[in-house]
């Protein structure tokens, strides 16, 4: 059977690798972003029979209305919410604007719990559909330059876990995808040490190789939490067992130049 995934932030990274790769194992996906041109190029690439474009501002009811609305009349289905979506902005607490703090929390947060609460109608009428939420190794311990940041993917995690365990009647999986600093237009100019000593190692199609897996899993054995990549699985085993202190000065280190 022909499976369909609504795709936010599709136009680039993470979300356009993804919708490529599912695509080309026979998904049809839905492919949304506040850039229309981007995703409509993308749909022209995959071909009509594979994508359908849509203008999505996570940020706006009325849009994931019309756009779940939209997809589900061409699908009549919606095995997978992909939560993609997201901004970032680094530098010192003190040095980044209220304002852009406010429009962060916005997207990272408000645009996640809109996507869930729109698309679970459509997800309760699909057996066996799952939401995955794109969070971040920094929700395992924030991360300084990225104050806020972190505390928006912590925010999308808690989230993840509540709603797994909340929606485990209606047999609705809630999964998120914890990637560590992915070579991205969103990092090209990011200002945080930790970027610069992890360096971005990690790809799109990287984490878009974990979402087919947290996608085609089987449901009753599938993880809530998926890491990306050896170093995140060892943040998350180490911060679990460390002493608060340890963790601290791990991710201090982390965060200095």
């Amino acid at each position: 059977m022909t499976k369909a995934i609504f795709i936010t932030g599709a136009g680039a990274g993470i979300g356009g690798a993804t919708a490529r790769r599912l695509a080309s194992h026979g998904w049809k996906v839905g492919l949304y972003d506040i850039d229309f041109d981007a995703v409509t190029q993308l749909a022209a690439e995959l071909g009509p029979d594979k994508a359908r474009a849509g203008q999505l501002d996570v940020t706006s009811e009325a849009d994931w209305q019309r756009c779940l609305t939209d997809f589900y009349g061409w699908q009549n289905r919606l095995d997978v919410l992909l939560n993609n979506a997201g901004i970032l902005y680094s530098g010192h607490f003190e040095s980044i604007a209220a304002s852009d703090y406010a429009r962060l929390l916005e997207i990272n947060i408000h645009g996640v719990v809109l996507g869930c609460q729109t698309a679970l109608p459509y997800l309760r009428q699909t057996p066996h559909s799952r939401v995955i939420n794109l969070s971040s190794a920094s929700a395992i311990y924030g991360q300084a330059s990225l104050a806020v940041y972190s505390a928006s993917k912590f925010a999308v995690r808690g989230l993840t876990e509540a709603l797994d365990n909340e929606w485990q009647p209606y047999g609705i999986r809630v999964m998120d995808i914890m990637p560590f600093f992915v070579k991205t237009a969103m990092l090209e100019n990011m200002d945080a040490a930790s970027v610069r000593k992890v360096s971005m190692r990690q790809t799109p199609e990287d984490v878009a190789q974990v979402i087919e897996r947290a996608a085609t899993s089987n449901p009753k054995f599938a993880p809530t939490h998926w890491p990306v990549g050896l170093a995140v699985k060892l943040l998350g085993s180490i911060s679990s067992v460390s002493p608060d202190r340890v963790n601290r000065l791990v991710n201090g280190w982390l965060a200095t130049d």
